[in-house]
């Protein structure tokens, strides 16, 4: 597995999503299931975590903890702060919160969740309107400074938020939604990174694997949060259905799975971006991690993208009420 660099945050040029082993997919499989996938996924040359305290809440990190202990000073920990969640009960309340103390203290509970004296990589998950992000930079300098934290990322941000928190500390890394049906980033946020020396970390890169072909009907497992998804409603996944065909025909033509293409056409974009996808068997992580040895030609990018414009992708991305906290 070759690296790639985050700012000057240096990792494997994929990454590894662990929230599905705590939530937003159904049943969380058994502890020692998903410790093996998580180890089995660095051995394979997988280098760079990425969880939050929103997973569970609190018991993803206490499995990637867990998982990561014997290996911890050989990878790159990411985690995300910024919903309101009562740091002494893990209670959801209403909303966001980025107040200052309230950061701190969920990091102090983040690092013996953990078990670990310091983050690689923390990010604010959403951009709360309540708290100037100069004001959330700051805290997180504050925290660099004290060793509990060594580089600051921004989620689902704005292009305008991004530029303000990196005068105060250098952003490392700013994570959002991005694949072949998802190019939100692409009009400001992507220029910005190139501009600024940030890297960018695509989450779902697969589109909730609706990418990889495999997803064919609706009938998810109870507490599986496509099913309240926009494009995952019926009428949608069937028009969507062209993206996936595009996917597969490229896929046919190189020898490869569709998933190796999605992630091949991620790595292609740019080479400050890292994709994190997420799975819960290994086998996947083996087939997605060949997406690197899957190289795309101009011709052929330039191919997918005169198809892609002809589509008009149904559905949007997240349920109105998540959605409307993204690009602030």
């Amino acid at each position: 597995m070759q690296t790639r660099t985050l700012g000057t945050l240096a990792v494997s040029e994929l990454g590894f999503g662990t929230m599905s082993f705590s939530s937003s997919y159904g049943p969380s499989p058994e502890k020692a299931e998903a410790i093996a996938v998580i180890r089995g996924a660095y051995d394979l040359g997988v280098t760079f975590f990425d969880t939050a305290e929103a997973y569970g809440p609190w018991k993803n990190e206490e499995l990637v903890g867990e998982a990561l202990a014997p290996i911890r000073d050989q990878v790159v920990l990411a985690t995300k702060f910024g919903w309101n969640i009562d740091p002494e009960t893990g209670e959801y309340r209403p909303g966001l919160n980025s107040q200052p103390e309230h950061i701190k203290a969920v990091v102090d509970g983040m690092l013996k969740r953990l078990g670990t004296d310091h983050i690689d990589l923390l990010y604010q998950h959403r951009v709360d309107p309540a708290v100037p992000i100069e004001d959330v930079a700051g805290t997180v300098r504050d925290l660099i400074a004290a060793g509990k934290v060594r580089h600051f990322g921004l989620s689902e941000a704005a292009a305008t938020t991004i530029r303000k928190a990196h005068a105060v500390q250098p952003v490392t890394a700013v994570q959002s939604e991005y694949s072949l049906w998802t190019r939100d980033p692409e009009p400001e946020v992507l220029p910005l990174c190139a501009e600024l020396n940030i890297g960018f970390v695509p989450w779902s890169p697969l589109g909730a694997g609706f990418l990889t072909g495999k997803v064919k009907d609706t009938n998810f497992e109870a507490g599986d949060g496509r099913a309240h998804s926009p494009r995952f409603q019926p009428e949608a996944m069937a028009a969507n259905r062209k993206v996936v065909e595009i996917v597969e025909q490229v896929a046919a033509a190189k020898g490869a799975t569709a998933a190796q293409v999605a992630l091949a056409w991620l790595l292609a974009r740019h080479p400050f971006i890292v994709p994190i996808f997420g799975t819960r068997h290994l086998d996947r992580v083996r087939e997605n991690l060949r997406a690197a040895a899957v190289a795309l030609s101009v011709d052929e990018m330039s191919g997918i993208e005169s198809r892609m414009a002809e589509i008009d992708v149904v559905g949007d991305r997240l349920p109105q009420a998540i959605l409307a906290m993204s690009y602030k």
